[in-house]
């Protein structure tokens, strides 16, 4: 494939891939309203492991070697256990658009951890621009001030760090495995202990989870957790990890619309001020990288 036409398609696939992501916490704020979050975390990683185990099968794709298995697992930790989990705690305490304000800091913590993985020595600008959009996500934190909302904020920010280092190990692991494998072989690792959990925790009944409750299950499971991180690592395999990371910068946008517009919730102007300037942050972050 021309470089030319590799570049666009990689940035295709990576538009394709943080719209995807960008439904993960309206999908996920409407299935915690009726699913208890410790099980639609293990329900998702159970039912997208299976579909990746039949994909990895169905195209004979390469185990990994022994030393994949670990940066496999904090992958999977990452992003198959820890965001989910935690942020799916964290919409109970708060709504999806106050939640959205954080995933501004995902490209930074992505950067960082790069930064701190691969021994880099970035320039003075970019601890400023870091320091800079940490405060204004805690201040915003701060604005809105009541403990339920405190509780929910801490969550998100831990969500955001250990998806950073997911999303950190991920990108390094691309390079060798292929793109779509690395997330496929990420929840295939950790299949067995989901399932397993998954049976566990179970509801016992079904009757008082409606269709909403299950469209969003649905959606983290097949598009969150999966779909969407084919044509994520697709697009950073194609059109560069650095070039297309910056695409990330657009999901809190298209992530508040989808609040607004599909759950009805409140988007304040001082939400979309925070997530703007924070958007700022990160791009002048990851430009002294």
């Amino acid at each position: 494939m021309h470089s030319s036409s590799a570049g666009l398609s990689g940035w295709l696939n990576g538009l394709a891939g943080v719209i995807i992501f960008s439904g993960s916490l309206p999908a996920t704020r409407v299935a915690v309203a009726e699913i208890d979050p410790v099980f639609l975390t293990v329900a998702r990683a159970a039912i997208a492991g299976l579909i990746a185990l039949v994909l990895l099968v169905a195209f004979r794709s390469a185990r990994p070697q022994r030393k994949d298995m670990v940066p496999l697992a904090v992958v999977a930790l990452g992003v198959v256990v820890g965001f989910p989990l935690l942020t799916a705690l964290a919409l109970k305490h708060v709504t999806s658009a106050h939640s959205i304000v954080f995933i501004g800091l995902l490209p930074l913590a992505t950067a960082a951890f790069a930064v701190l993985r691969g021994g880099e020595r970035p320039r003075a600008p970019f601890w400023f621009f870091s320091l800079l959009g940490s405060a204004l996500v805690s201040g915003f934190a701060y604005a809105q001030s009541s403990s339920a909302a405190s509780v929910g904020d801490l969550l998100m920010l831990a969500a955001i760090v250990v998806c950073g280092l997911g999303y950190a190990e991920g990108a390094r692991l691309s390079r060798r495995l292929g793109g779509w494998q690395v997330i496929c072989w990420a929840l295939v690792l950790s299949l067995p202990v989901m399932l397993l959990l998954a049976v566990m925790e179970a509801p016992a009944s079904w009757a008082n989870v409606g269709g909403a409750a299950l469209a969003g299950l649905a959606y983290v499971s097949l598009f969150s957790m999966l779909i969407g991180f084919v044509f994520w690592y697709r697009g950073l395999a194609l059109g560069g990890i650095a070039s297309v990371g910056q695409l990330q910068l657009l999901q809190p946008f298209f992530g508040l619309a989808l609040a607004g517009l599909v759950l009805g919730e409140h988007v304040s102007g001082l939400m979309l001020a925070v997530t703007a300037l924070v958007i700022l942050c990160v791009a002048g972050a990851r430009r002294f990288a």
